[in-house]
C-alpha cells in the first residue's frame, strides 16, 4: 500500500475531476467511491483512483478550500508530443501559469492550472531516465518562503524509506523574493518522490487544505507517532487532519479506513461516522466501540 497519498478537495467535482485525470495517463483506474452521510458539509463523496499506477484520493465536501500553485503535480513526459497532448487537455477551461516553451532546465515545459483549479507542471524528460510519472511539488511561498530545505530535512527524518536526492539553491540575484533559498530539490518520503522549491517571487498564496497528504497508518501507535510529528497548529486538528509547522496539511488515518466506513449495517456506519466527526486524532478503539454500539 502507498504510505502517503495526495488528497484533493473539491466542492462537488471530485468524481468528475478524477475521471478526467484518468484519461490523461496510462495505467489509471477508478478504485472506489464512498459516500459519507450527514457530515457538516452534507453528504461527502470520497473518490479513490490511480493515475499512472499511483494512488490519489479526492473528496467533494463543499466550497471551503481552493487550489493554488503552492502544491502542484509535476508530470515527467518522454516526448514533446506527450507534453503537448496533456497540455491541450488541461488547457480546456484552464489558466496558463508559465507558457509552454523551452527553458534553461527543460527543452519543453509548461505550468498550467486546470479547469478545477489544480496546478500541473509538464516537463520533457530524457527518455533514458526512469522517473516517477507524477511528482507532488511543494512551492514554499509567502510566510513559508525560505523554509523548503528545513521542511525537507524535517519530513525525511519522520518517514522510513526517505532520502534527500538533490538540493539546488538560487544564485545571487536569481530570486526576486529575498527569503528564497532553494530553487529545486528532489526527495523521497516512504518511497514516494516529491520535489520542492522556495518561490522566487513574492506572492500572497501559500499551502491550504485543498491539497493535503494522507498518511496511512497500520495501527494506533503509528497514528500517535505521525500525529505528534506533524501537528503544529492545534486549531487545525479535526477528523484526522493536522497542519505542520510549514503550513502543509496532512491527514493521519488508519490504512483500513475504507473498512471502517463501509463495513457494517447502516446503523453501525452512522454511529462510526458520528464518532469520527467528533474526533481530532483517530482513536481506533473508540471507533470500534461506536460500531458495536457500546
Amino acid at each position: 500500500m502507498q504510505k502517503i497519498v495526495p488528497h484533493l478537495w473539491y466542492d462537488k467535482e471530485a468524481k468528475e475531476a478524477a475521471l478526467f485525470y484518468m484519461t490523461l495517463f496510462d495505467n489509471s483506474k477508478l478504485l472506489n467511491i464512498t459516500v459519507i452521510e450527514n457530515t457538516p458539509s452534507g453528504d461527502s463523496e470520497i473518490v479513490n483512483f490511480q493515475l499512472a499506477g499511483q494512488q490519489f484520493s479526492a473528496i467533494s465536501a463543499g466550497p471551503y478550500f481552493k487550489f493554488n500553485p503552492s502544491i502542484s503535480l509535476m508530470v515527467a513526459c518522454y516526448s514533446k508530443d506527450e507534453v503537448n497532448t496533456i497540455w491541450e487537455a488541461l488547457s480546456e477551461g484552464g489558466t496558463e501559469l508559465m507558457p509552454l516553451g523551452e527553458y534553461p532546465f527543460s527543452k519543453w515545459y509548461g505550468w498550467i492550472q486546470d479547469r478545477y483549479g489544480l496546478s500541473w507542471q509538464l516537463i520533457l524528460t530524457d527518455s533514458d531516465q526512469t522517473l516517477q510519472k507524477i511528482t507532488p511539488n511543494l512551492l514554499f511561498s509567502d510566510e513559508a518562503c525560505g523554509k523548503a530545505e528545513e521542511a525537507i530535512r524535517y519530513y525525511t527524518g519522520i518517514f522510513e524509506g526517505s532520502e534527500i536526492v538533490s538540493i539546488s539553491r538560487y544564485g545571487a540575484g536569481e530570486a526576486a523574493a529575498p527569503k528564497a533559498k532553494v530553487n529545486y530539490a528532489a526527495f523521497k518520503l516512504a518511497g514516494l518522490g516529491f520535489s520542492a522549491m522556495d518561490n522566487g517571487f513574492d506572492v500572497d498564496f501559500s499551502f491550504n487544505e485543498a491539497f493535503s497528504l494522507m498518511v496511512y497508518c497500520k495501527d494506533q501507535k503509528e497514528i500517535d507517532y505521525f500525529w505528534d510529528k506533524l501537528s503544529a497548529v492545534p486549531e487545525a486538528e479535526q477528523c484526522g487532519w493536522v497542519k505542520d509547522g510549514f503550513g502543509v496539511s496532512w491527514q493521519i488515518v488508519p490504512e483500513h479506513m475504507e473498512d471502517i466506513l463501509l463495513n457494517g449495517s447502516k446503523e453501525q456506519l452512522q454511529r462510526v461516522t458520528q464518532a469520527f466527526l467528533k474526533m481530532k486524532k483517530f482513536d481506533l478503539e473508540e471507533l470500534e466501540r461506536a460500531r458495536l454500539g457500546q
